[in-house]
């Protein structure tokens, strides 16, 4: 049976699907590398009981590797619908800055309803059952640790902290080098994919392993400072989010106007941005999970 050709209105519907699906797809974090990044980073500085507790959480198919399915919670989006906000939080156009009671709310005005709203809750249901105070609940543990996984790292992309007049970048379109795209899409994915292809030999795990030495040598000094929370807190969202609208502000939003043509100059001062952002969501990541399954701490109060 031949395919029947589709008339003007269908293809114009089609169209704008196709637009939709791919302005929708800048809104959720870095792209599976960034992702996969961020755990792998993470997964080297767990304690022996936070690492065991999290291969026992993970599901048969990770294999044992958080990394794995780092980017479970962008697989899930159109099946969970619900979980769409939670991959970011808008702040007021020009401000750069970020606060939780103004900003976290989803596009319906429902509190909470973002990516910091998000990491509190996951982090207190892993708490509420790991520290033994809601053994009535009845809470999916396992999603609980993905979704967590995955939104420390959507929050430390500084498009995910960006302004709601552009939507985080995603409406602003430029071309990187030759490639029409939008300002969100670059962070989000090709800053990662040029540095992997021209600076580290087509090899993430490269990639990874350089971020990891800036880790032990040129940042170690911060390293303490990006673990620690004030006030003995668990998680610090709000602290990740300020640093991401302020290096939205700073770094991703600058020399990027609309219509503009993103290359060597852009990348290269650009990209010492992300690798940091993947790893102090990689260190953090790593902090919160030992503190949950280690001891007893307060969790934060938005």
């Amino acid at each position: 049976m031949g395919f029947r050709r589709m008339g003007w209105h269908e293809l114009l519907w089609v169209g704008r699907l196709l637009v939709l699906m791919q302005l929708l797809h800048g809104v959720f974090g870095w792209g599976k590398d960034g992702h996969f990044a961020v755990c792998k980073i993470a997964e080297e500085y767990l304690t022996k009981d936070a690492l065991a507790t999290v291969k026992e959480l993970l599901p048969d198919s990770a294999r044992g590797e958080l990394a794995s399915v780092c980017s479970w919670a962008d697989d899930v989006r159109w099946h969970y619908h619900w979980s769409s906000p939670l991959h970011y939080v808008d702040t007021p156009d020009f401000k750069c800055n970020y606060k939780y009671c103004r900003d976290c709310h989803d596009t319906a005005g429902h509190k909470d309803h973002c990516v910091t709203g998000a990491i509190f809750n996951y982090t207190k249901q892993l708490f509420s059952a790991y520290q033994g105070y809601s053994p009535q609940l009845s809470y999916n543990l396992t999603e609980a640790l993905m979704f967590l996984a995955h939104f420390i790292g959507d929050v430390h992309q500084p498009f995910h902290v960006g302004f709601l007049g552009d939507l985080g970048g995603n409406t602003i379109t430029v071309s990187w080098y030759r490639r029409k795209t939008n300002l969100h899409h670059v962070w989000d994915t090709m800053i990662i994919d040029s540095a992997v292809k021209t600076l580290y030999g087509s090899d993430l795990a490269t990639m990874i392993q350089a971020i990891q030495r800036n880790i032990t040598d040129a940042w170690s000094n911060d390293v303490s400072s990006w673990k620690n929370c004030g006030h003995n807190q668990t998680v610090c969202p709000n602290v990740y989010a300020s640093e991401s609208v302020r290096m939205a502000c700073k770094f991703a939003y600058r020399n990027a106007t609309p219509g503009s043509t993103l290359e060597d100059e852009y990348f290269l001062s650009r990209l010492p941005i992300v690798e940091k952002r993947l790893a102090q969501g990689g260190i953090r990541l790593a902090a919160v999970l030992n503190r949950l399954f280690n001891s007893e701490v307060k969790i934060a109060q938005a």
